[in-house]
């Protein structure tokens, strides 16, 4: 290859010093120029080269046409319930069905026998309602109102002793919020022969001023009612103790403080039920 490029160059070179000499001898000017010589052959292939810088991000490309529809996915787990709707209006009124077929005609009514056997079913009633007063005044001792039950229990037992022993008994201490309520229990302990019994009265606290406050067996205040003897009202700034703060019922139908570990007989209230037969306590 090498030599070949020579031998060109050796021709042109030539060509030119001919040229050059022609000149010399002639005072013309030479006016035809240098022809290019003939294609060379192609070279060899040269090594790969080093991969170039990756070039700018181009813009972005049309919008693809839409793949096909899948295939339905499985069913999904079940919400939670909405909340209700509206009520919907009210429908029209139906129409009116077909009349009945007639009954059979009834049998002539003996009513002066049925009434016989009614009346003798109230004389019964009311003997039997008798029986069982007698029963719950006389033989259980029990006192009743409209809406309770009152049990003398003959029992000597301390304050806080008492009142468990009434709310074993579905019942709790006798809570006198009334004139004819402490009137009835009153008469109840004086015909049953005692002098006092506990009720369901306890001292709680003590206010700003000095004064005890009391309430009921149920929590409930002692305000629109209270039997205190004068004695105990002459004591009524005194310091409640835990156990000095309790109440005795007399049979003269006052109040009087005493304390909490003396044990005495006491009595209890139920209330009655709402249903036919009411609750009773056991003597």
């Amino acid at each position: 290859m090498m030599e070949k490029r020579c031998s060109r160059r050796l021709t042109v070179l030539c060509v030119c010093v001919a040229a050059l000499s022609s000149v010399s001898a002639s005072p013309e000017v030479c006016t035809n120029s240098l022809l290019p010589g003939a294609k060379g052959d192609n070279g060899e292939v040269g090594e790969e080269g080093d991969q170039g810088i990756l070039g700018k991000n181009g813009r972005p490309g049309l919008q693809g046409i839409p793949g096909e529809k899948g295939l339905k996915g499985d069913m999904g787990h079940v919400g939670k319930m909405g909340p209700t709707g509206q009520k919907g209006d009210r429908g029209e009124v139906g129409l009116t069905g077909s009349s009945g077929l007639k009954g059979k005609q009834g049998t002539t009514c003996d009513c002066g026998r049925y009434k016989k056997v009614v009346d003798l079913m109230d004389v019964n009633t009311r003997k039997l309602t008798k029986a069982v007063k007698f029963l719950k005044n006389v033989i259980l001792g029990l006192k009743e109102t409209e809406e309770r039950y009152y049990l003398l229990v003959k029992e000597a037992k301390r304050f806080r002793e008492a009142s468990i022993n009434c709310k074993l008994r579905g019942g709790s201490l006798a809570m006198p919020k009334s004139t004819n309520i402490n009137r009835l229990m009153a008469d109840y302990v004086s015909r049953a022969g005692l002098t006092q019994v506990y009720i369901g009265v306890q001292a709680q606290s003590k206010d700003a001023n000095g004064t005890i406050n009391y309430t009921y067996a149920d929590s409930s205040p002692l305000h629109s009612f209270a039997a205190w003897s004068k004695d105990a009202e002459l004591t009524a700034n005194q310091s409640a103790a835990s156990n000095s703060s309790c109440v005795e019922l007399l049979s003269t139908g006052t109040w009087a403080r005493v304390e909490c570990e003396v044990t005495m007989f006491f009595m209890c209230e139920f209330p009655k039920s709402r249903r036919r037969g009411g609750r009773t306590g056991r003597g």
